[in-house]
């Protein structure tokens, strides 16, 4: 069994991308909801952009911890490709140029999430054991 298939590495790659992935998604919705991180002022909060960063800011934390983790990812995959084909999208046809290579590759971590859930180090973990 090599390194890459050890039950033990796959867990932990798992916990990993989830909660990286959820912290700096996060981040982008901090940006757009109160005009921090490089961001000087916050989106209109009735918009489509402020709808994204509600669902970015706070399925991201949701992400980071693992509540939910299967639903939200699923949501936040359908926003990323919303956001890549409207936004990005008519730009360009390359991601690279049309600066979507972001959006796309969130949209395919957060499949990856609904398809594989949060992992061991989650609270959906812990309440699923708790349940049991």
């Amino acid at each position: 069994m090599g390194l890459g298939t050890s039950p033990t590495w796959q867990g932990l790659t798992l916990n990993l991308l989830r909660i990286i992935a959820g912290f700096l998604f996060l981040q982008h919705g901090a940006q757009k909801l109160f005009g921090v991180l490089g961001r000087e002022e916050p989106v209109q909060l009735v918009s489509l952009i402020g709808l994204a960063a509600v669902l970015e800011f706070f399925g991201g934390l949701l992400i980071l911890f693992g509540v939910f983790t299967r639903p939200v990812a699923f949501v936040l995959a359908g926003e990323m490709a919303v956001a890549y084909w409207m936004v990005h999208g008519p730009r360009a046809f390359w991601p690279i140029m049309n600066q979507g290579e972001l959006a796309a590759l969130y949209c395919f971590v957060f499949l990856f999430l609904f398809t594989h859930g949060g992992g061991n180090v989650s609270v959906d973990t812990w309440l699923r054991k708790g349940k049991a």
